[in-house]
C-alpha cells in the first residue's frame, strides 16, 4: 500500500479567528488511539470548545470532541478525553513563558492529516473585545466594497 502524501484538513476552528487575535502559530503532533484515528479519517471531529494547556512541562489538548468509531468494540475511546500534544522542548518552553507572563491562550485552529499523521495547528492568541470584533467586521466590509468598486472600474462599468 503506498504511503499517504499531502495535506487533508479534517476540521477547522473558524470561530477562533473571530474571537482571538492570533499572534503565533505552531504545528503539533497528537497522541491518539486507533479508534480515534479511524473516526478522524471519516472526518468526524469538533474543535468548538477546545483549548490547550501547559501542565508540568507538557502541552495538553482539552475538550476536543472526536466521536466514538461506529464499528469500534469495547476498545473504543471516550469522545472528550484529554490528548497530549507533541512539540519540541524549545517550543514548549516558549509557550510556558508566553502563557504565564502575558495571559495569552493556546487555541487550536485546525486539525489535519499531513503525510498520514494527524497534526493540530495551535495558536498563541489574545482574546478580542467586542469593539475589536466590530472593527474587524467593518474593515472587512469596507475592503469588500472597495474591491467591488475597483473591479467595476476596471471593467468600465463604474457609475458615480
Amino acid at each position: 500500500m503506498p504511503k499517504e502524501r499531502g495535506h487533508k484538513v479534517i476540521v477547522s476552528n473558524r470561530k477562533a479567528r473571530h474571537d482571538y487575535s492570533i499572534l503565533d502559530t505552531y504545528e503539533a503532533g497528537l497522541v491518539l488511539v486507533g479508534t480515534e484515528v479511524k473516526s478522524l479519517r471519516e472526518g468526524r471531529a469538533s474543535l468548538a470548545d477546545a483549548f490547550a494547556t501547559v501542565d508540568d512541562g507538557e502541552v495538553w489538548l482539552r475538550n476536543v470532541h472526536i466521536p466514538e468509531y461506529v464499528q469500534g468494540t469495547w476498545t473504543n475511546h471516550t469522545p472528550r478525553r484529554t490528548r497530549k500534544l507533541l512539540l519540541h522542548r524549545q517550543e514548549i518552553e516558549k509557550l510556558i513563558g508566553k502563557t504565564k507572563e502575558s495571559g495569552l491562550s493556546l487555541v487550536p485552529l485546525s486539525m489535519y492529516f499531513k503525510d498520514g499523521k494527524v497534526k493540530v495547528e495551535i495558536a498563541l492568541a489574545k482574546g478580542k473585545k467586542s469593539y475589536d470584533k466590530r472593527q474587524d467586521i467593518a474593515k472587512r466590509d469596507a475592503d469588500r466594497t472597495i474591491s467591488r468598486a475597483m473591479g467595476r472600474a476596471l471593467k468600465g462599468r463604474y457609475t458615480d
